[in-house]
């Protein structure tokens, strides 16, 4: 069963308050569809989901805040998600896995310049 954590809503914001839901325990979701209006200190956002399954737990009421990387959701997944990386949230052992180079199975991951350069077909070496 998937989470769906808070992903980083930009400008450096860490938390939101959840102003809506648009789904309940139960009910079927797809990918992309909007689970819910969240709002931070600069606008009102719609979230969509990036699983499709059955939303099993909503972990917030309307009107409290949750912090970014927090479970916002509980899908039970129809199809696993492989190799998903949640956009926006960053986990500690993961990205000290990257910077060791132990992740990815040689995919080049996001911001290593050296990986990214080596990986080119223009590199300069």
């Amino acid at each position: 069963m998937p989470d769906f954590l808070l992903p980083d809503l930009g400008e450096g914001l860490d938390e939101a308050e959840v102003i809506a839901w648009r789904v309940q325990a139960g009910d079927h979701v797809t990918v992309d569809q909007v689970i819910a209006e969240v709002e931070t200190a600069k606008a009102v956002v719609e979230l969509p989901v990036p699983y499709a399954g059955v939303v099993t737990a909503l972990h917030a009421e309307p009107g409290s805040a949750v912090s970014v990387g927090q479970p916002l959701i509980t899908v039970t997944a129809d199809e696993p998600a492989a190799g998903f990386r949640e956009p926006g949230v960053v986990v500690p052992g993961q990205a000290a896995a990257a910077a060791a180079g132990g992740a990815g199975g040689g995919e080049a991951s996001v911001g290593t310049w050296p990986a990214l350069i080596h990986s080119s077909p223009f590199s300069i070496l």
